[in-house]
């Protein structure tokens, strides 16, 4: 168990999750016997249409909801034991942020959650801020944040605690193209750096152009799994990509191909439709265009890019080693030292005006109780003798008539 332990981030026996309706009956198959090993160091995409089972292994994978049947492994445990929990980054396929809080809060406060000391804490907000192309709209609310803008806060989030593991489900879903390009070279950087990403997707080009393996999913089976080149390849077919040619050569290359009782079809090659776009962008940025929307680094060429991401997480390494060599001696010491001067200073600041303000509250209030409780009990004593006068005038009337 070891060696699978250390061999494989995820793997899952036999898992099954079946919803029942409120008679106990089993209703919805979600998951049957899935049977799925995710190397470690690996970006491994689960791909699938909507209502395949794709999240509901995520959120057996994170212990969100209790397996039928069968059982999983993450990182050599349960995701329930805290110690492993802490190395797993998790993004929802819907960001549920406080919508009063800013950009910056929202990861303070998650960072605090996993227990960031205050100067690890914010190295990696700003790292992480410069990185999803926020970091000019840090003091905006996030409720009033577009849904691409608050995927990028998300996405942040799940990397304040520089996790082993990142399970990421719909990463792009609400992002433009500059962003989802920039989402796409931080997967890969992370595969490279290490990191085990789990991808949960159903836009196969974002899966294809970073996964080093995918399972396709339906109806809660994986129906196919293997590389990127295994499940693509066209083993019956050729390409040939050459640089601009005359129209004679192209002739006499379809009759060669044709004598050889082949087909053949030649075509001007396309460029994709993200480069394109991004093209565009980076004109409109030279231009100096105004915008109010989140800003990316697209004026960039692809090398330039994948640098601007590799330095930015070179940030967060850097802000962790930093803080993790002496936390008693080094780190804790300068913030144990200045946090309680700032205490004290407020401490006295308070008693300080509790001091001055405080007598002639405290005189009047005195006064005002030593005048109202005889009053009170003046005012008790009256309406007792004036029960007791009434209840006995009566009788005392009655009685004389009697006699």
């Amino acid at each position: 168990m070891a060696d699978t332990n250390e061999q494989f981030a995820i793997e899952t026996f036999s898992l099954t999750k079946i919803f029942k309706d409120w008679w106990g009956r089993n209703k919805v198959v979600a998951v049957e016997d899935v049977n799925l090993k995710v190397r470690r160091h690996e970006i491994f995409g689960l791909l699938g249409p909507n209502g395949s089972g794709k999240t509901t292994i995520i959120k057996m994978l994170l212990s969100l909801l209790h397996p039928t049947k069968g059982g999983a492994v993450v990182l050599g445990g349960s995701s329930r034991d805290p110690k492993i929990s802490a190395k797993i980054g998790f993004l929802p396929e819907e960001s549920y942020l406080y919508p009063y809080l800013n950009a910056r809060e929202i990861l303070d406060f998650y960072g605090r959650l996993f227990g960031l000391g205050a100067k690890l804490r914010k190295a990696r907000i700003d790292a992480l801020l410069e990185m999803v192309g926020l970091e000019g709209m840090a003091s905006r609310p996030v409720g009033t944040f577009s849904k691409g803008m608050a995927r990028r806060i998300g996405l942040a989030q799940s990397l304040i605690n520089d996790p082993d593991l990142l399970i990421l489900d719909e990463p792009t879903s609400g992002l433009d193209p500059i962003g989802t390009r920039q989402i796409k070279d931080l997967i890969i950087e992370l595969g490279r750096r290490g990191k085990t990403v789990l991808l949960c997707s159903h836009l196969l080009a974002d899966a294809e152009e970073v996964c080093d393996r995918m399972a396709i999913m339906y109806g809660g089976h994986i129906q196919k799994l293997g590389t990127a080149a295994e499940l693509l390849k066209q083993s019956d077919k050729r390409q040939i990509t050459t640089s601009a040619v005359s129209d004679e050569l192209m002739n006499q290359i379809r009759d060669l191909i044709a004598k050889t009782g082949a087909e053949s079809q030649i075509t001007t090659p396309m460029e994709k439709l993200e480069s394109v776009f991004i093209d565009i962008i980076k004109q409109a940025r030279q231009q100096r265009q105004p915008t109010s929307g989140a800003t990316n680094k697209a004026e960039l060429d692809e090398t330039q890019r994948i640098a601007d991401v590799a330095s930015v997480l070179d940030k967060l390494v850097a802000a962790s080693v930093e803080q993790k060599p002496a936390p008693a001696s080094v780190a804790t010491e300068p913030v144990e030292v200045a946090a309680p001067a700032a205490n004290t200073d407020m401490l006295e600041g308070l008693t300080q005006t509790d001091t001055v303000i405080t007598p002639e509250p405290v005189t009047k209030t005195e006064s005002v109780q030593s005048h109202s409780i005889p009053e009170k009990e003046e005012i008790k004593k009256g309406l007792l003798e004036n029960l007791t006068k009434d209840n006995q005038d009566p009788d005392n009337t009655e009685g004389s008539k009697d006699v």
